[in-house]
């Protein structure tokens, strides 16, 4: 849709992705998924489009190279929960895991992954809800 004398934005990121990111997850969707930025196929396929934003880690973890990866793929799972393409009740969990997860395979210790996975089980459930979508702002404002 084009638009005339103002914008439509989305607010709170602070990274965009350079170059499409690949992974395989165990994560698997009862059908392909596809948007404009996000893909996971039947296979456990997750690819990341060159473009896309998102916020880092989130609560008092502070960004760092050994956590972004994982802020990536867990900002982009929750994102297809919010947007209703896989079930926060399913999945949510195996997210978690695997920012973890992921965590520890790029340098941040067992320990300091384990916290990060315990806040995220704690307070991250409103962050994947559909209700929590993210607003589209518009400026000027009418």
């Amino acid at each position: 849709m084009a638009t005339e004398g103002y914008i439509r934005y989305r607010a709170d990121y602070k990274y965009q992705l350079a170059s499409d990111y690949k992974i395989n997850i165990l994560i698997i969707p009862c059908s392909n998924i596809k948007t404009d930025y996000i893909s996971l196929d039947i296979s456990g396929n997750l690819l990341v489009k060159k473009g896309y934003a998102w916020d880092g880690p989130s609560g008092p973890v502070i960004d760092t190279e050994e956590n972004m990866r994982a802020s990536l793929i867990h900002d982009a799972l929750y994102q297809l929960m919010r947007n209703k393409h896989l079930s926060s009740r399913i999945h949510r969990k195996a997210a978690d895991q695997l920012f973890r997860d992921v965590c520890k395979e790029d340098g941040v210790s067992s320990f300091k992954a384990g916290v990060y996975y315990k806040a995220l089980r704690k307070f991250g459930k409103p962050a994947a809800s559909p209700q929590n979508k993210r607003k589209i702002h518009r400026a000027p404002n009418e």
